[in-house]
Formats: C-alpha cells, structure tokens, sequence
C-alpha cells in the first residue's frame, strides 16, 4: 500500500497556518526525543567505558576468566550490544523518522502522530536488538576461543584480517548497494511502502530496520577488530554510517571506504605472513 497525499478538500479543511505550526512542533518533540535516546546511549557507554578502564580488567569484565565462563554472560553482551546500536543508529535513522512523523501528520492533520512514530521506530530497532542478540553470541563464542581477550579486542590477525577484508569487500557489492539506496532516501521508501495504523507503522519500522541492518551489519563486526568498547573507534563507525546515508556522494564513500578496510586486512594478513 503507497502512500496517499490528503485530499484538496481535507487540506482546504485544515488551516495553513495550524499544520504548519504543528509540523514544527512534531520535529522539535521527536527531533529532541531522538537525540535524548541516543545522548543517554552514549553516556551509558561512555560511563560502562570509564568503569572498565578503572578496573581491574582480569577480575571485573563483563567477560571474565575462562574458569568462569558460562551461558548467563550472554544477557549481559546482548544488552551491552543493544545499547551500542541504540547509541550508533538512533543518528542514522533520525531523519527517517522524522520524515515518516511529517507525513503522517500531513495525512492525519488533527491526530498526534506521536504513537505511529514510536512504532515505527520500536520496529527498526527491533530488528537491530535481533542483531545484537547474534552479535553477543558470536563474543561469546570467540571469546570461550580465546579470539577475543578479556578486553573485548581481537587476539588474531587472522580474525581481524577477514572481518576488514570482508567488510571492505562488501562495501562493493550490489546487495550493499541496493540496500543502501533504500535507506538514504526515506522519502521514496515511506511513499512506495506506507501502511496506516500502528501496526501499519511497525512494520515499516521493520523493514526499514532490516534493510540497515544489511546495509550495515559487517561494519558493526568491525568492533571486534579494535575492541567492542572502544569509544572512538564506535565513534568512527557512527560516522561513517551516517555519511553514507546523508552524503550526495555516498555511493563512492561507500566504497572508498570498501577500499582503506580491504587494505588494512591486507596488512593484518602480510603481518602474519611475515611472522612465520
């Protein structure tokens, strides 16, 4: 079901001025409500970051001994993990959102479209919640391996070296490509795939969220290659994310990115080579 424009008659019905205004004050309670999400995220983040750098790392990890490893560690990597998509995607999908709030407004003049949006955004993120669920498993798993230290970063070139390879390989792909377009034009997106209703807005949140996650799932594995709490190396990728989506030139951003990612695997796998 594509989105509908109001009628003339319903636009006539309705006062300028008054969608206007209500319009303007859309954007600011959900432009501030998305930038409270993430603003708590980060400072979340930042304060578990500083807790681990004061401690002991060998004794108060979230990730502790091998001796004492065990199934009721996976809650805490996924919630860990779902906070950091939480912090690092919440910017990249805000214009999205507030595109989607804008039209449903446009459509529904005299309802607060405040519910849908929450859903549509509970919808994505749902998606990216099922990712961190995967993503703490698979730290779980690697570190029982000894892959991944106690400090969350990589113990292997190898490991490191195929995640970048394979993230800067992907960044060429059509599938990368293909998925990309989609999120960084929401207005195309919210048009070609609208439904009405709160469960019309979940479900676009839904596939809105699942197409970033495969646009941006390889990138977020990057995290294992220079340390899953590594504040400025979230930072980068936060970046890199949201250029993507906003950039005119995000196509070849994409891809020069593709590129230095590939080549820095490259030089993981030369240091192995030259150790032996």
């Amino acid at each position: 079901m594509g989105f509908t424009p109001p009628s003339p008659t319903r636009q006539a019905e309705e006062p300028g001025p008054s969608l206007e205004s209500a319009l303007k004050w859309d954007r600011v309670i959900v432009g501030s409500g998305l930038a409270g999400i993430s603003i708590l995220s980060w400072v979340y983040l930042i304060s578990m970051g500083r807790d681990m750098h004061l401690a002991d790392l060998g004794q108060h990890m979230l990730m502790p001994h091998a001796q004492h490893r065990g199934s009721h560690e996976l809650p805490t990597l996924c919630a860990m993990w779902a906070v950091m998509m939480v912090a690092m995607m919440v910017p990249a999908v805000t214009p999205t959102v507030l595109m989607f709030t804008r039209l449903n407004r446009s459509r529904h003049h005299e309802h607060t479209p405040y519910g849908e949006t929450g859903g549509f955004l509970g919808g994505y993120l749902i998606l990216w919640t099922a990712y961190s669920l995967l993503a703490g498993l698979a730290q779980w798993a690697l570190h029982s391996t000894g892959l991944i230290s106690d400090s969350m970063v990589s113990t292997s070139n190898i490991l490191g070296g195929l995640l970048l390879v394979g993230a800067g390989a992907y960044q060429w792909t059509p599938l990368k490509n293909a998925c990309l377009t989609r999120c960084r034009s929401p207005l195309s997106f919210l048009m070609t795939r609208w439904k009405d209703g709160a469960a019309g807005a979940l479900w676009m949140g839904l596939e809105h969220g699942f197409y970033c996650v495969a646009c941006c799932w390889l990138l977020m594995l990057l995290l294992f290659v220079a340390g899953v709490m590594n504040l400025l190396w979230m930072g980068a990728i936060t970046a890199l994310v949201l250029i993507e989506k906003i950039s005119p030139a995000s196509p070849w951003v994409a891809r020069m990115s593709g590129a230095l990612l590939a080549g820095w695997g490259a030089w993981m796998f030369a240091r192995v080579l030259f150790q032996k």
